[in-house]
């Protein structure tokens, strides 16, 4: 096995283990009409119905497995998506993801209805993961669809971590921060996939069950952090402001005691088992961070500085030895080129290695998705480095443009994993020859 498989072998592997059906199988038991939770019990025969809803990325594979599970204990359900699938006995409902839609829309006045119909006799499971954010939402008014959609691409655009891009979601959304739950009478519990940092509960899908600690204040804070005060949307400067006002009710600031919520899916799992599996073909591997943040390229450069130390010093380790990071950097876009974060780390890794045969780098999504682009990220090495130069390919054009998926269809280094039906955030190896 090369060492460039082992790498890619170390991210498939460590990526089944936080796959939806493996987590459930981990983390619930279901005996004698006991559902049993990490400590939690919930004794289903007490309720008159048991109702499945959810939303994201992982929210159709993670409903197959709970389905499996429970089987006719489920009386029915809506799970809203990316992409369109069947289960049985539950609706899907094919969203839109990262941008917001009509769809989007739609599916929160569905999840609305439904949830709000719940009687206190009824228990319902609601399954939670990364992406819940763009799938579901209900503008406050007079905020419209399209200033929604406004500014959901100046929030990408600045660059604008997820964390603090959900403190201003939250506060202009009837379904985000809370709000979603508080229309329940029923019992329930959320099972969360995370994908953020930290794997805070106010922040994984916007906490559409949860509760909201920030306040307008927050949101004024974060759009004049990055500049975006004075170009978003006057409605949603005119929320904003009669929020600060008192004018409009904040979001919930206190846990809803009928709703427990469980982790059950997280970065520091994926990285567990990238580390077994990187000791079991006999690389010795360091669990780093899954707190990895900041600019893409930015980060990229930083752990090839490290890489480059421990290589030349042999300290704080001695090669050869692997490298793992978990969390999910932003890119700043620049240019008009495809890409995402993961393929643009790999391609300022690459800047970094250039025709040294030290190293090996890999950074990927856990979703199969990264950007705008089909890929879930990319791997490099000295090779890539040659086959780029005989290609006339340049690094700092393609990081000017933000064109990264372009360079590596053409060095042939994409990871391409499909839609995985899972997130918790990226992976990001740089092995230490």
């Amino acid at each position: 096995m090369t060492d460039r498989e082992k790498l890619l072998t170390l991210f498939k592997e460590a990526l089944a283990a936080v796959l939806p059906g493996n987590l459930v199988r981990e983390a619930l038991r279901y005996e004698a009409g006991v559902l049993s939770i990490q400590g939690k019990v919930y004794p289903l025969a007490r309720y008159r119905n048991v109702y499945l809803f959810g939303s994201g990325k992982a929210a159709v594979e993670t409903a197959r497995a709970v389905k499996a599970l429970l089987g006719d204990r489920i009386t029915g359900g809506l799970i809203v998506s990316p992409y369109a699938a069947a289960l049985d006995g539950i609706d899907v409902w094919e969203s839109s993801h990262p941008l917001l839609s009509e769809k989007s829309l739609q599916a929160a006045d569905r999840l609305r209805e439904k949830i709000a119909s719940l009687a206190p006799d009824d228990f319902f499971i609601y399954l939670l993961s990364g992406g819940s954010s763009a799938l579901v939402e209900k503008p406050v008014a007079p905020i419209t669809l399209d200033e929604m959609q406004t500014l959901a691409k100046a929030l990408l655009a600045g660059g604008v971590p997820i964390g603090e891009m959900n403190i201003v979601r939250k506060h202009l959304s009837l379904v985000k921060g809370g709000r979603l739950g508080r229309l329940s009478q029923a019992r329930g519990i959320v099972l969360a996939i995370s994908d953020v940092i930290g794997d805070d509960l106010e922040a994984i899908g916007s906490a559409p069950l949860f509760f909201d600690r920030s306040g307008y204040g927050d949101v004024l804070t974060v759009l004049k952090k990055y500049g975006l005060w004075e170009t978003v949307p006057g409605t949603v400067r005119q929320v904003v402001e009669k929020g600060l006002a008192g004018e409009l009710a904040e979001t919930p600031k206190t846990p809803n005691r009928l709703i427990d919520h469980v982790l059950i899916g997280s970065n520091g799992q994926l990285l567990r088992k990238a580390e077994e599996r990187a000791l079991a073909l006999g690389i010795p591997a360091r669990i780093m961070t899954s707190r990895l943040r900041g600019e893409a390229r930015k980060a990229a450069k930083a752990i090839m500085a490290l890489g480059e130390k421990i290589a030349a010093t042999g300290k704080p380790f001695a090669p050869p030895v692997c490298l793992l990071f978990g969390g999910e950097t932003t890119v700043t876009l620049r240019g008009d080129g495809r890409g995402g974060r993961n393929q643009e780390m790999a391609l300022a890794a690459l800047g970094e290695i250039r025709d040294n045969p030290r190293f090996v780098f890999l950074s990927a999504g856990t979703d199969g998705i990264d950007g705008r682009s089909d890929a879930a990220g990319a791997i490099v090495d000295r090779k890539s480095w040659e086959k780029a130069q005989s290609l006339g390919l340049s690094i700092a054009a393609g990081l000017a443009r933000n064109d990264s998926y372009r360079f590596f269809q053409e060095t042939g280094d994409l990871i391409v994993t499909g839609p995985t039906g899972t997130n918790v955030m990226d992976m990001t190896a740089l092995y230490i020859k």
